[in-house]
């Protein structure tokens, strides 16, 4: 027995930890694990100022600490100095995790909307008190604050999501980013069964689409017998295990990645979630979410599946060209902004396509237009918030006719983003474009890039659609107006419209910086 125990003693050994290069998602992690001890035991009316300071100050926080990390590039957990794989943190998975520590600040600015006798559609407006829908009374209800701590492990599992060096870690993150996500498109108040039909929908399907990671997990373990990404780039060159099951696994891991990013046909979801969940929520999904999916795309394609790129390419490259015209032929008919912007997401999923299929040459180019676009809706939809009548939010397309001539200011502010996500030079919309589509050229895809030029113009009909709808019709005797922004909204549509301007007239410093952040790590460090 006791030589028993000596031996198991000698071949345990613990593993080395980066404690500094994890400590964007300690914070993280900490706060919102804190912010639920606040929803346990804090009464109700102290929650509220409780619960934003602590997660905008640990959004903060794990800014300065990814900012203290530029450089780094190192695995998380090693053992006799070899990795472990599970975290990396190197250059393009800082970058990342920055833009969605941004990103997700700025989000958590339009949740906080949800205190008592606001505006958001967290706060209740008219409960049931009889069987009679007379014996409605209105009424202010306590706001939800249990969405910042939900808030906060969504952004912590997106960060780990774009650093996850295995595919087992980048399941937990998977699954840690859209639970939280899966509640909080359901608790809108004012549109009760409209919000929860969406967080059912997006439950279900988001329930399928694990399943095929996770199966897909199991296909390239059979093959490669390893699921850290370099192991599994290895086997594909020298492994005779049957390739059937790599190329199954990759199809199928493909299914749960793609679902996130909304590509076709996997993104039937996204007009009904983003027209039926909360529009706090609805900004941070086509922000975050859309970084958190490409950031791991990225990584998955350049660092596990690189060495099978002619395998995988043809299949990707029809997605990306369904994605790109689907998207932007289907938001053509919408009468309703936010399926506007969630087929206008769909059609970006596809631009977006380009830069993986470009692998290397194009991750630059794609954290670029990821950061760019991420301002832009979030404003977007920080905007489609103030505008309201009687009812709520106002969000049919024929409802906003003439809103330039009561609410110039506003209605400016839209057709300037609207402009942008058109690609109108001048605007980050076209920097972003420019610099993607120039990456997809030099990498050799030239029929990819024609046709996102071809679905990129006829995109720009809805948006342009709008724009003469607001400034050019009458509006109507009941038409909506836009509510004063609080300082929260105000500070959202302030700051990404002018990240917005700012990135499309002096892209440079940031050009930089993400050069400096150079490729994924080599080998697993």
């Amino acid at each position: 027995m006791n030589s028993e125990n000596t031996l198991l003693s000698a071949e345990f050994i613990a593993p080395g930890i980066e404690w500094a290069a994890l400590s964007p998602l300690i914070i993280v992690f900490g706060a919102a694990f804190l912010g639920l001890l606040f929803e346990a035991t804090l009464p109700r009316h102290l929650r509220y100022v409780a619960q934003v300071p602590l997660a905008v100050l640990a959004l903060l926080g794990a800014l300065v600490a990814v900012l203290v990390n530029a450089g780094t590039s190192t695995a998380a957990f090693t053992r006799d100095g070899e990795s472990l794989g599970s975290i990396i943190i190197d250059g393009p998975g800082l970058f990342l995790m920055g833009t969605i520590v941004v990103l997700g600040a700025v989000a958590i600015l339009l949740l906080a909307e949800t205190r008592a006798g606001g505006t958001s559609d967290f706060v209740a407006e008219a409960a049931v008190v009889a069987d009679s829908p007379a014996d409605f009374e209105q009424r202010n209800e306590p706001a939800a604050t249990e969405i910042f701590p939900l808030a906060l492990f969504a952004i912590a599992g997106m960060m780990m999501f774009v650093v996850a060096g295995d595919l087992l870690t980048m399941f937990v993150a998977l699954e840690v980013m859209s639970l939280p996500l899966y509640l909080l498109c359901g608790l809108a108040r004012r549109r009760r069964l409209l919000s929860q039909e969406a967080a059912m929908k997006y439950f279900l399907l988001g329930a399928f689409a694990s399943a095929f990671f996770v199966y897909g997990m199991a296909m390239v373990y059979g093959f490669a017998g390893t699921v850290t990404f370099w192991g599994i780039s290895e086997a594909a060159v020298g492994s005779t295990a049957p390739r059937v099951l790599l190329l199954a696994g990759i199809g199928l891991l493909s299914v749960g990645l793609l679902f996130k990013a909304a590509a076709v046909p996997f993104h039937m979801w996204t007009p009904d979630v983003y027209t039926g969940a909360p529009t706090p929520v609805t900004a941070m999904m086509a922000a975050c979410v859309k970084v958190a999916a490409f950031g791991g795309l990225l990584r998955v394609f350049n660092m596990a599946f690189d060495t099978t790129a002619w395998d995988w390419k043809p299949l990707l490259t029809g997605i990306a060209v369904l994605t790109m015209l689907g998207g932007a032929l289907f938001a053509v008919t919408q009468a309703n902004i936010k399926r506007l912007l969630a087929y206008s997401s769909i059609a970006n999923a596809g631009f977006l396509l380009i830069g993986v299929i470009a692998l290397d040459g194009a991750i630059g180019a794609t954290m670029f237009y990821l950061l760019a676009y991420g301002f832009t809706v979030l404003a977007a939809f920080g905007l489609v918030s103030l505008v309201r009548d009687r009812d709520g939010e106002t969000t049919h397309l024929s409802r906003w006719a003439g809103l330039g001539k009561h609410s110039p200011l506003a209605a400016g502010v839209f057709t300037f983003l609207m402009l942008a996500l058109a690609g109108i030079p001048l605007t980050s919309g076209f920097t972003a474009k420019f610099g993607l589509f120039s990456a997809g050229v030099t990498a050799g895809e030239w029929g990819l890039v024609l046709v996102a030029i071809a679905a990129s113009a006829i995109l720009a009909f809805p948006y342009l659609r709008v724009v003469v709808l607001v400034w050019l019709n009458e509006p109507a005797d009941d038409a909506p107006t836009v509510n004063l922004p609080s300082p929260m909204t105000g500070t959202v549509v302030g700051v990404g419209a002018a990240a917005t301007l700012l990135l499309g007239l002096v892209p440079g410093p940031l050009l930089n910086v993400i050069s400096d952040a150079g490729s994924f790590l080599a080998g697993g460090g």
